[in-house]
């Protein structure tokens, strides 16, 4: 089964961006913990990366034409970006949303997400791990 993890703005800066609130691990590292974790359950996990809201929103229109689960950290444009919670309404997979830190635990303007009403669930708060948590879900769920 074919798995997209899809990653919004500054994500690529881990490990140098707010390590307190973001930890130590890489944007390389994390492809490849995710990555080496979903092969091991016999998943093709891709991992991508844009600061573009353009980019990521073709990411969806391809994952939403090919039936594809996804996993998606919206990064700061789980916010505000209307066109990408649109373009997550149109995926007939799974998708779940994951936030490395808890966005409720933080500034006031970070509670709201656009994406959570059209997600199948979100998992927030666990580091890195909430990746690997999404990918168990995503197992759980026999999308595919």
């Amino acid at each position: 089964m074919k798995v997209l993890v899809l990653n919004g703005p500054n994500l690529a800066r881990l490990g140098t961006r707010e390590p307190d609130i973001y930890g130590a691990t890489t944007w390389p590292q994390l492809q490849q913990r995710v990555t080496e974790y979903g092969a091991a359950r016999d998943l093709d996990v891709d991992v991508r990366q844009t600061d573009s809201e353009a980019e990521l929103i073709g990411w969806l229109h391809e994952a939403a034409d090919e039936g594809v689960p996804v996993i998606l950290n919206p990064a700061a444009f789980t916010h505000y970006s209307y066109g990408l919670r649109d373009a997550a309404a149109q995926l007939r997979a799974p998708l779940i949303e994951v936030h490395i830190s808890n966005p409720a635990a933080r500034e006031e303007f970070r509670h709201t997400s656009v994406i959570a009403a059209v997600a199948t669930g979100t998992i927030a708060g666990f580091g890195i791990t909430s990746y690997l948590l999404a990918v168990d879900a995503v197992l759980a769920l026999g999308a595919g």
